[in-house]
């Protein structure tokens, strides 16, 4: 029952931090990506950034390194009993319907728990969603800055022994180069949803 009380807390903490962030946005008339968009609620300048963090291979990279194409990303974690392999496994089903289609987008996974997550882990990890699909972990310093441009939510629960949960919100975000941060997706958007709504802004960019 406390799982589910803090889950619940997770859920609603996000949507209220969502609706303020977005909404705070007044879309221009020159918006290229207006017919693309959900709704006023989508795309804020502030949302998005550079980072720094840590590749399978133990390399570190930035977001420059990575985003060089369309990309959706999702920050999680590895040992996430549920959420995370589902709007992972959604992620990587809607880069097959944009491939489909002719759309090459890359799905990249950011982990909220640098402690377990080391870059053999989150890399095969990613490896077994997706062949395109990049797992990212870093130090503590480097997924909390991630995390904060992102404008994401992390907090690990109490361990025991090796074992405890991590709280965290579930958006993912479609990236663009040279425009960065430009809609996010819900739990509930499916893989078709976000192929499409994909597809309209890869074409308008």
């Amino acid at each position: 029952m406390t799982r589910l009380f803090a889950i619940i807390a997770v859920v609603l903490a996000a949507a209220v931090l969502a609706g303020t962030w977005f909404l705070s946005r007044t879309h221009s008339a020159d918006d290229r990506f207006a017919q693309c968009r959900a709704g006023a609620i989508a795309g804020d300048a502030q949302i998005g950034g550079p980072f720094e963090l840590v590749n399978a291979q133990g390399e570190t990279v930035t977001d420059a390194d990575v985003i060089t194409e369309p990309s959706i990303l999702y920050f999680g974690y590895t040992f996430c009993p549920d959420v995370c392999p589902l709007d992972t496994a959604r992620n990587a089903d809607a880069v097959d319907l944009l491939a489909a289609r002719g759309y090459s987008v890359t799905p990249i996974f950011i982990s909220v728990d640098p402690a377990r997550d080391t870059p053999k882990v989150v890399g095969d990890f990613a490896a077994n969603l997706h062949e395109k699909m990049i797992g990212l972990t870093g130090s503590p310093e480097q997924v909390a800055a991630a995390s904060k441009a992102y404008k994401t939510y992390y907090r690990a629960q109490p361990a025991t022994d090796d074992y405890y949960l991590v709280d965290h919100s579930t958006f993912s975000y479609l990236v663009l180069p040279g425009h960065g941060f430009v809609e996010f997706f819900r739990r509930d958007t499916t893989a078709e949803q976000i192929a499409d709504i994909a597809a309209c802004f890869i074409d308008n960019a």
